[in-house]
């Protein structure tokens, strides 16, 4: 019953971290521990509900009291901080304001197949976006919160050192970028997204401003940038998959013989039983999007073996996010893992089955 109540209650908890960081609890002790009045006041927040939302706030695991004193712990210190390089608040913030309540409509989405967003009264999300720059800018900076930490995982675990250029795919304030190249001074970013997203691309970019470039486009209508190393982050789950397919097909025309294609995010593990993360992912994708969806590495992979893309791996990013990357071998490399795989082919016949 204990667990049954807990996951049906979850609500609760969940609405009160994304009232903390609308409130900005965790900004308010960045310079160090506050008693109960001095941060309530600071926050501002009423006497009558302030000490059981912050002790709630402690038993959630999100702050730390001693005595009448709150801080910060060192994970909320970092990333919901809004005065760290690491802050995450923007992408909760984002989820406060418009994921929250669009779940609310989440039986109405599985049983009609239909989005619950701004589609469901005749609105486009986009379209309302990109006519108010504050509230793109709050889009963008949320897209970097949720980038940065399979950002920093492919800075350190990909090999960069042999590659000279690298493209980001809807590339929103260019965070990808920023992180990958302050770890490799030698190579050269391209921010690929709508006209729209210059102005800030650049300005987030500023001090990378000569080892960068920004080029406007429509990634489902235009081809994509030329790179040694094409990059998909929370991409490919928007669309159906006919178009993930497709996006795949045009990375492999824009590459050079040897270069990559990466697809990162909350990809669902190949038994859709364990990463509870992505699965809410791909439901949050039914409710926003009119046919998106999560997808498992084995799906990803084979994605990319049929725009033929060879030497295809999976590795794991952080806790709830991985990535699929592909090569386009050289033509004779392809040609010899071509032959290897008839020969050893079970449904050939005559073929060796060892």
């Amino acid at each position: 019953m204990d667990r049954i109540l807990q996951v049906g209650m979850a609500y609760q908890g969940s609405r009160t971290l994304l009232s903390a960081v609308e409130l900005d609890v965790f900004t308010a002790l960045s310079d160090g521990p506050l008693p109960l009045d001095a941060l309530r006041d600071w926050v501002g927040l009423h006497p009558r509900g302030a000490r059981d939302f912050l002790d709630s706030l402690v038993a959630l695991g999100m702050l730390h009291r001693n005595g009448g004193i709150y801080s910060n712990t060192t994970e909320t210190g970092r990333y919901l901080n809004r005065k760290s390089e690491d802050y995450i608040g923007g992408y909760l913030e984002m989820t406060a304001t418009r994921s929250y309540g669009h779940w609310g409509h989440l039986t109405e989405a599985l049983r009609t197949g239909r989005p619950q967003n701004e589609i469901r009264t005749g609105g486009d999300f986009f379209e309302t976006l990109y006519r108010d720059s504050r509230a793109l800018r709050g889009f963008l900076q949320a897209m970097t919160g949720l980038s940065r930490p399979s950002a920093t995982a492919l800075a350190a675990g990909f090999p960069w050192e042999e590659r000279d250029t690298v493209a980001d795919i809807g590339t929103a304030q260019g965070e990808f970028l920023r992180i990958v190249l302050n770890e490799h001074p030698r190579l050269r970013g391209i921010g690929f997204d709508l006209p729209i997203v210059e102005p800030i691309f650049a300005e987030h970019l500023a001090r990378l401003a000569e080892r960068t470039a920004f080029v406007a486009g429509d990634f489902l209508g235009d081809p994509l940038p030329a790179a040694d190393v094409l990059v998909f982050g929370h991409i490919l789950h928007g669309w159906d998959l006919d178009t993930k397919r497709m996006l795949l097909r045009k990375a492999y025309e824009a590459l050079p013989e040897g270069g990559s294609v990466i697809v990162y995010g909350s990809l669902v593990d190949d038994g859709r039983r364990t990463n509870t993360h992505a699965l809410l992912s791909s439901l949050t994708m039914l409710i926003e999007t009119p046919a998106g969806g999560e997808h498992t590495p084995s799906e990803c992979r084979n994605w990319m073996a049929e725009a033929g893309f060879g030497a295809v791996y999976t590795q794991r990013l952080t806790g709830t996010e991985s990535m699929v990357c592909g090569t386009k071998l050289t033509r004779a490399r392809a040609a010899h893992d071509a032959g290897r795989a008839a020969f050893t082919d079970p449904g050939r016949p005559g073929a060796d089955r060892g």
